[in-house]
Parts: C-alpha cells; structure tokens; sequence
C-alpha cells in the first residue's frame, strides 16, 4: 500500500506548500483530514500484512489437510484391493437356513471344513469326495444326511 503512503505525503506536502494555516477553520478540517488519512492507510497495511499471513496460515492447513486425505484414501484403495482379491460364494447352511458367505478357494480345498457361523453345523465336509455333496453333523439337531 505504498500509493497510499504517497497520496497522503502529496497531501500533506500540498497543505503545507499552499501555507495552509491549522489556525484557520479550514486549516484545522484539511489538516485533520490528512491525519485521518494517514490513520486509515497504516490500518490498511496492517489489514495487508494480516491477511498475507492468514493465506500462508490456510494454505499450510489445506496442504496438511491434502496429506491427510490422500493417506486416508489411499488406505482404503488398498483395503479395496485386498478384497477384490477374493471370491465369494453364498450358501445356506443346511442346518439353520442362514446364508453363508463362503470363499471360492475354500470349496477346492479338501483339507478345510467349512462351518455355519450360527449354528456351528458343517456346511462343507473335507471328507466329502464330491464338493456337493452336503452332510449335516452330530452339532445338528437332526439325523437325516442331505
């Protein structure tokens, strides 16, 4: 605000080359009024050097805040990643009737058992030679063999 800073000297210098008294009531509102002016252009540099500070001071935030956000998605990319890696296949349990979320690999393998989560029955036996075949055990209330 280095203009404003002049335009009030120029004033003042004005005043003063055109021997403006301050005894006259002219003198004294001109002079007043280049002291008010004065007044207004140093608060008008300080509003300027506060708000210069305040855009470094948000601009630190918003790049702290960038940070942050890119480590919290960048999280759940990878969460995301891991579970587009498995494959699931939904089952109801022949116990309970309740629907089971089971992964892919675990129908292949044959050294696996693969039990209902609410009533504990096995779904999936690893002594079953055929994968559909379901066989509901002593955990179950009843007698019968799917």
């Amino acid at each position: 605000m280095k203009y404003l800073y002049e335009e009030v000297a120029y004033l003042k210098g004005l005043a003063e080359g055109l021997e403006i008294s301050k005894e006259t009531k002219e003198g004294k509102i001109i002079h007043k009024i280049v002291e008010v002016l004065e007044s207004f252009a140093d608060a008008i540099v300080d509003l300027e050097e506060e708000q210069a500070d305040l855009i470094e001071y948000v601009e630190s935030i918003d790049e702290d805040l960038a940070d942050m956000e890119e480590d919290i998605y960048e999280d759940e990319d990878e969460d995301s990643d891991e579970d587009s890696d498995f494959s699931y296949v939904e089952m109801e349990c022949p116990n309970c009737g309740d629907l089971v979320d089971i992964d892919e690999d675990l129908l292949y393998n044959d050294e696996i058992d693969v039990i209902c989560p609410n009533c504990q029955a096995i779904i999936l036996s690893s002594d079953d030679d055929d994968d559909s075949y379901i066989e509901c055990t002593e955990v179950c209330d009843c007698d019968d063999d799917l």
